[in-house]
């Protein structure tokens, strides 16, 4: 049994990502589960605020779909760029009447011998009237960049890619017990500051088998690795809360720096390698 196979038990896109991103910031992060030392970014404060406004929002969307009054949570969005985003959300024609919508929603399945978890803001399934299973489902996401990333750099991350094909592998439980088809599937990423600006990807059976071919090799060379090297690319080492444990500088970049270098990645996320197994 390998070093992570004792230490993880679950991969996320998160956990994928930074592997993919440094090995070293994956083995700091989930096999020797470190601390954050280090601000990710300049100005700290600044950024923590938007992070804490990027997840109430998700809190609020995640309320106003289980069907919390709008008045109630317009109380709640209490700054300004809040707001502004939930207008813009409320705004939006998102084109789910005739769809069962599943908020929050996780899902997982077996990869190697981990477990790949996923925790999904929205899927949206459109019931095919007469016969057993779905005519389309959707996979709504929402992001909070500052600036409207590139569509070719959304499609390679692997949060597109794990998220769209654990669907097709996994969702038959959001579908009366039919695997989804990946030539039904669609994901869209919403911006809530580009609401007219959505980022939309879709499926078919050759993406498909790649990302999952993709995702298995993925697990294999983490469950295998017998060191983690440092990544090459020294600009995420500015942004890297692990940068003093490898002697890679002391001050944080410049979050619009990031945004510009790094396609404005996300500056929070969610650990799903901190929670339970979930098998549907």
């Amino acid at each position: 049994m390998g070093m992570a196979e004792k230490t993880i038990q679950n991969l996320s896109q998160s956990s994928l990502q930074d592997f993919v991103d440094c090995p070293r910031r994956f083995e700091l992060r989930y096999l020797k589960k470190l601390n954050y030392p280090a601000a990710q970014t300049e100005p700290i404060l600044e950024n923590e605020k938007h992070m804490q406004e990027g997840a109430q929002f998700h809190r609020l969307v995640h309320e106003h779909l289980l069907g919390m009054p709008v008045e109630k949570l317009h109380l709640l969005a209490n700054t300004p760029k809040l707001r502004r985003w939930f207008e813009n959300y409320l705004n939006a024609d998102l084109r789910l009447a005739d769809y069962t919508l599943h908020p929050e929603f996780t899902l997982s399945a077996p990869l190697g011998n981990l477990r790949l978890v996923a925790k999904y803001d929205l899927v949206a399934v459109q019931k095919n009237e007469g016969t057993r299973g779905a005519s389309q489902v959707i996979i709504l996401d929402w992001k909070t960049y500052r600036r409207r990333p590139r569509d070719e750099w959304l499609a390679t991350r692997l949060q597109t890619r794990v998220y769209r094909s654990l669907l097709v592998q996994s969702g038959a439980y959001l579908n009366e017990g039919v695997p989804f088809k990946p030539e039904q599937l669609e994901m869209i990423y919403w911006f809530a500051d580009f609401p007219n600006e959505p980022a939309r990807f879709k499926y078919d059976a050759t993406l498909f088998n790649r990302d999952w071919e993709t995702l298995a090799k993925l697990t294999e060379e983490i469950v295998s690795a017998a060191e983690y090297p440092k990544t090459e690319e020294l600009i995420r080492c500015s942004y890297c809360p692990f940068r003093s444990y490898c002697e890679r500088g002391s001050q944080a970049g410049a979050y619009e720096a990031l945004e510009s270098e790094m396609e404005a990645e996300e500056l929070f996320d969610i650990h799903f390698e901190q929670i339970g197994e979930i098998a549907f």
